[in-house]
C-alpha cells in the first residue's frame, strides 16, 4: 500500500503528471470543495439559528447539524475512499477517522467544525503553493499563440506558432514576443531577454544575432530566420528542466516515504490503545487529527518549489531538485578561465614574425590555418585579418585538435597554429630567441612546411562583475577558489592577480582539467566548476556541481552541466548559492516547527487540553505556518541579486591560446 501526502497534491494541482494520478497521488478538483464549503457552513449556520429561535425543538437543529455537518466531511471521506480503492494511503486518512469517530460520538457540531478547517486549510494551502509556482508558470507561457510568417512568394501570413517548421522566415513587430528561436537576417531592434537569462536590461540586436522565443520585442521590426521551434528551443529546454527537477525528490522526502507506510497504522493503533483505556472519543479524535504530519510532509517540497521558482527568474537552472540542495555543500570553487573569468573576446595585439618573415605572410597564413575554428582565439585572428583586408585562403584538410592547434593545406603548403609544444611535437624546430614570448600574451605559434614563421599574441579582458564575485565567495567561506586554463602560466598569472589571488592550473588540456577538479575533491572539497560547457565538459561532468556559464541558446552546456546559467553574470554563482543555503536553511526551518506542532499537540491532548476542533486549528496552523514560511523563498533575489547582505545571511552561517 503506497502513501501519499500534500505534497504531491500540490503538484497535481498544477497539471503535472495527470496521467498518473494514482501514481503520484489524486487531483483535487478545487471547484467542488469550494461548492460542498459554502454549501455546509451554511447548513450548519441555518442550524445553529434554529436552535437559537426554537430551543425547545432540539430534534431539528440536531438533525440539520447532522446534516452540515456530513456535507463539509463528504469530500474528506471521498478523498480517502479514492485511496483506498487505488490502493493509496493518504495522510489525510487520519483525519476521516477523526471526522468519523465525532459522527459516531455524535458530536455533529465538532465533526463539522473539523471538517470546515480542514477544507479550508487545503484551499489555502493549495493556493499558496500555486503562488510558488506563478513565476515559473510565467517562464514557460510565453511563447505567443501564433506568428506572421513570410511566404516564398514574399507575402506575409499568420500562422500557429506550432506549424513553424526549421528555417522559417518570420517577421516580428515591436510589442510582439519572439515565437521561436533565430536568426536575425535584416532589422535593427532592442530585445527584452530578461525571461531566459534573467537580465533586467535589454540588449541590442542587429542582423546575424541570435534572438529566443519567449524573449520580447520592444523597438524595431526585425525579419529572422527559424532555427528552433517548440520544445527544442531554449526556453521549451528551459521548461522541461523546471518541471523535471521539481518531479525529483531529496533523499530526505524518500526518508519520509519510507517511514510514512508505517505511520498512519501506527496512530490508529495508539489512538485504539487511547481509547482502549480511557474511553474519551474527544482524545481519540484530537490524537487522529494531530497524527496527520501534513506539516512535515509539506516542509520540503514547498521549500523546493520556491526556490526553483526563484532560481528560474534568476536565469539559474538547476536539473534536478538534489542539485539545489547540494549546492548549499559548495566550498571549493574551480573556474575556466576564458569566456568564464573573461568575457572570451579575444584581440590581437601582437605579431612577432621570424625574421625574413612579414607580419602579412604570418597573419595570412595562420588566418587561413584557422578559418573554420569555432575558438575565440581563432576568431580574434579572423577578425584582425579581415580590419586588415587580408584575402584569406580557402584551407583543405582542415583537421583541429582539441586543446592542441589546428592543420590545414593552404596554397598546397602545411600550416599549422597551435601550442609551441605541439609544433615540436609535429617536427617543428623554434629557436630559443624565436619562442620567446611577451608576458602576460596568450600565443598561437604558426609553422609552414615545417618552416616556423612567428607568433601571434592576443589578449583577453576580465569580466567587470568578476572581481565583484570573488570578493563576494570569500565573503561566503568559500575555502578554496581556483582557476584553469590551457594558457601560459605567466597569462594565468595575471588574470589571478586582477582578481585578488586565487590558485592557478596552467597549461592544461580539457582531461587535466577534470583531473584538477579530482585532485581538488579527494581534498575533502565539495567542488563546483564553472565553465562554458563547450570545452569543459569533462570537468563539469566530474565536479560535484557543474555550472555551465552563458547556457541560453546551447544545447551542450544545458547537457552537461548539473545548473544552467542563462547569462555571463558571474554574480549568477554566489546567488545560486546562497539560494540553495537559504532553501536548505528554510527546509530545517519547516521541519523543527512541524515536529513542535505535533509535539506540542500531544502533549495537550495527553493533559486532556485539546479538543477535536482545537486539534485542527492546531495542525492546520502549523502547516499554514510552513507554506507561508517557504514562499519567503518565491521572491529570493528579486531586488538584490548584487547586494552583499541577504535575508538568510544569519541563519546560514554555522585571450587564451587554442589550448583553452
Amino acid at each position: 500500500m503506497q502513501v501519499t501526502s500534500h505534497a504531491e497534491h500540490i503538484h497535481d494541482d498544477h497539471g503535472h503528471d495527470h496521467d498518473h494520478d494514482h501514481e503520484h497521488g489524486h487531483t483535487h478538483d478545487h471547484g467542488s470543495p469550494v461548492r460542498w464549503l459554502f454549501l455546509g457552513t451554511s447548513v450548519m449556520l441555518a442550524a445553529l439559528f434554529y436552535r437559537w429561535l426554537f430551543p425547545e425543538n432540539t430534534a431539528v437543529g440536531e438533525v440539520a447539524m447532522a446534516v452540515g455537518s456530513i456535507i463539509l466531511a463528504m469530500p474528506i471521506f471521498k478523498t480517502a475512499i479514492q485511496d483506498l480503492l487505488h490502493g493509496h494511503m493518504h495522510m489525510d486518512e487520519l483525519i476521516a477517522l477523526g471526522v468519523m469517530a465525532a459522527m459516531v460520538d455524535q458530536k455533529f457540531e465538532a465533526a463539522g467544525i473539523i471538517s470546515f478547517f480542514m477544507l479550508l486549510a487545503h484551499l489555502i494551502e493549495s493556493r499558496t503553493a500555486k503562488g510558488a509556482h506563478k513565476a515559473i508558470e510565467t517562464l514557460i507561457r510565453l511563447t505567443p499563440a501564433s506568428a506572421h510568417r513570410i511566404t516564398s512568394e514574399g507575402e506575409e501570413e499568420e500562422v500557429a506558432v506550432g506549424d513553424l517548421r526549421e528555417g522559417d522566415r518570420l517577421r516580428v513587430y515591436p510589442g510582439d514576443s519572439v515565437p521561436a528561436d533565430g536568426t536575425i537576417e535584416s532589422g535593427q531592434t532592442t530585445i527584452n531577454e530578461a525571461t531566459i537569462t534573467g537580465e533586467s536590461v535589454p540588449c541590442d540586436k542587429g542582423v546575424g544575432n541570435e534572438v529566443f522565443a519567449g524573449t520580447q520585442n520592444l523597438t524595431g521590426v526585425m525579419e529572422l530566420t527559424v532555427s528552433k521551434v517548440g520544445q527544442d528551443t531554449t526556453l521549451g529546454r528551459v521548461k522541461e528542466l523546471i518541471l523535471a527537477a521539481e518531479r525529483t525528490r531529496l533523499p530526505i522526502m524518500k526518508i519520509v516515504d519510507r517511514y510514512a507506510g508505517f505511520y498512519t497504522p501506527v496512530i490508529i493503533m495508539i489512538a485504539a490503545i487511547v481509547w482502549f483505556f480511557t474511553d474519551d472519543w474527544t482524545r481519540v479524535i484530537a490524537l487522529l487529527i494531530m497524527g496527520c504530519p501534513c506539516a512535515i510532509i509539506l516542509a520540503t517540497p514547498t521549500a523546493m518549489v520556491a526556490a526553483l521558482s526563484a532560481a528560474a527568474r534568476n536565469g539559474v537552472l538547476f536539473k534536478n531538485v538534489v542539485d539545489l540542495e547540494s549546492a548549499s555543500r559548495i566550498d571549493a570553487i574551480v573556474f575556466d578561465k576564458t569566456g568564464t573569468l573573461t568575457n572570451g573576446e579575444l584581440g590581437v595585439v601582437k605579431l612577432q614574425p621570424k625574421q625574413g618573415c612579414s607580419p602579412s605572410e604570418l597573419l595570412l597564413a595562420g588566418a587561413s590555418a584557422e578559418r573554420y575554428s569555432k575558438h575565440p582565439a581563432a576568431q580574434a585572428l579572423l577578425t584582425i585579418a579581415k580590419e586588415a583586408e587580408v584575402n584569406l585562403i580557402e584551407p583543405q584538410d582542415f583537421v583541429e585538435e582539441a586543446g592542441k592547434g589546428v592543420s590545414a593545406m593552404v596554397d598546397g603548403a602545411e600550416v599549422l597554429a597551435g601550442r609551441l609544444s605541439w609544433l615540436n611535437e609535429r617536427g617543428v624546430f623554434v629557436s630559443d630567441e624565436d619562442a620567446k614570448e611577451s608576458e602576460g600574451l596568450s600565443v598561437i605559434h604558426v609553422s609552414k612546411n615545417g618552416l616556423y614563421l612567428g607568433w601571434v599574441g592576443l589578449r583577453d579582458q576580465v569580466r567587470t562583475t568578476t572581481r565583484q564575485t570573488m570578493d563576494e565567495l570569500r565573503r561566503m567561506n568559500i575555502r578554496k577558489m581556483a582557476m584553469v586554463t590551457g594558457d601560459r602560466t605567466s597569462v594565468a598569472e595575471r588574470v589571478a592577480a586582477e582578481l585578488g589571488g586565487c590558485d592557478v592550473k596552467a597549461e592544461c588540456l580539457p582531461q587535466e582539467k577534470a583531473a584538477y577538479v579530482k585532485d581538488v575533491q579527494q581534498q575533502g572539497f565539495n567542488v563546483a566548476f564553472v565553465g562554458d560547457g563547450v570545452n569543459d565538459a569533462p570537468a563539469l561532468a566530474s565536479s560535484n556541481t557543474g555550472i555551465a556559464m552563458g547556457a541560453a541558446g546551447s544545447d551542450i552546456a544545458i547537457h552537461s552541466a548539473k545548473v544552467a546559467l542563462m547569462s555571463n553574470d558571474l554574480l549568477r554563482v554566489p546567488f545560486l548559492i546562497r539560494l540553495s543555503r537559504a532553501a536548505k536553511s528554510v527546509i530545517y526551518q519547516n521541519l523543527a516547527i512541524g515536529g513542535l506542532f505535533i509535539l506540542l499537540g500531544f502533549m495537550l491532548i495527553a493533559l486532556g487540553r485539546l479538543d477535536g476542533i482545537m486539534a485542527a486549528i492546531l495542525h492546520n496552523a502549523g502547516s499554514l505556518f510552513i507554506v507561508f514560511n517557504s514562499a519567503r523563498l518565491v521572491r529570493f533575489g528579486e531586488d538584490t541579486l548584487e547586494d552583499e547582505e541577504d535575508p538568510f545571511s544569519l541563519s546560514m552561517q554555522a585571450p587564451a591560446s587554442v589550448s583553452e
